[in-house]
């Protein structure tokens, strides 16, 4: 094999130093070294590389025609020596998040951005799941960390970090019942209009502070329980950042009640278990939030 990673970074180091003496300050070698390395690459490929009739050396038609694929193989070899250093020091073969699918308009999917950077052949899969869902699949194992809703009380077996709010909106298309100008709706009204709700299976698997109707219909997407609603089958409590535009514009309206407002602001949090240890990307995704908590306080 004619090139080898020894051979590809001088290789690469003259096509950017010019000539030979400067590649070999550049590897921390002498220049003989650099240019014997190089007459053996050449010998090996049968192929000139560089031209050597003046002080530079000035690369040939066929040391450019290759330079594109070296940089490429060079930048693979780099990735794969890093990913190596990365797994060495705890780094998970792949992070899996389960996020309710009300939060997946929010802040918490910003930190996956930094992420992807600092851990580019990290594998990152996001599950949309309701919250009691959530909470199951983090407990028996298949996901690392689970970004949920406030719940009352603790669980013992858990570590969780508070990561802000998510506002959700009550709304339907203009002239459904709950949207209509007049008076507001009563408690026996709610009850009784057809609401929309993200869960799977049965409505507790929402929040409970979400369910108001005895009339429910279930979708496992909040775009599919948007659909519905711009339908006109129903009102649904949605995020804010996802209905705000349609809103404005007139294709949604809020939707008023006599007791209570109609906008709901409920606290996240960020879940995983105690002793199961974290790899180095969900630790990271725990910082990269905090970080972002602190730049932006209480915004979702």
């Amino acid at each position: 094999m004619a090139f080898t990673s020894e051979s590809l970074k001088v290789f690469l180091a003259v096509l950017e130093a010019g000539s030979f003496s400067a590649a070999a300050r550049k590897l921390g070698r002498v220049p003989s070294a650099v240019s014997m390395a190089v007459s053996q690459l050449e010998a090996e490929l049968d192929l000139e590389l560089f031209d050597r009739s003046t002080r530079k050396a000035l690369p040939t038609a066929a040391a450019r025609a290759l330079e594109p694929q070296a940089r490429q193989v060079a930048s693979q070899l780099n990735l794969l020596d890093a990913h190596a250093l990365q797994l060495h020091q705890g780094l998970e073969t792949r992070l899996v998040v389960a996020m309710a699918p009300e939060l997946q308009t929010g802040a918490w999917s910003r930190p996956l951005t930094a992420l992807s950077r600092e851990f580019p052949t990290l594998q990152i899969e996001v599950r949309s799941a309701s919250q009691s869902e959530a909470v199951r699949m983090l407990h028996e194992g298949s996901v690392q960390l689970a970004l949920v809703f406030e719940r009352p009380g603790i669980d013992e077996r858990e570590a969780f970090l508070e990561a802000g709010s998510q506002l959700l909106v009550a709304v339907a298309a203009p002239g459904y019942p709950t949207a209509t100008e007049g008076m507001p709706l009563g408690e026996a009204e709610m009850a009784t209009i057809r609401q929309i709700i993200v869960a799977s299976g049965e409505p507790t698997a929402s929040d409970p502070q979400i369910v108001l109707s005895h009339r429910i219909w279930l979708t496992d997407s909040y775009l599919a329980t948007l659909d519905l609603v711009q339908t006109g089958l129903g009102w649904a409590y949605l995020p804010q950042p996802l209905i705000q535009p349609l809103v404005a514009s007139g294709a949604l309206a809020e939707v008023r009640f006599d007791n209570m407002a109609s906008q709901m602001r409920l606290w996240v949090d960020i879940v995983w278990i105690k002793n199961r240890p974290l790899g180095l990307g969900a630790t990271r995704y725990l910082e990269l939030m905090r970080e972002q908590l602190k730049r932006e306080p209480g915004r979702a």
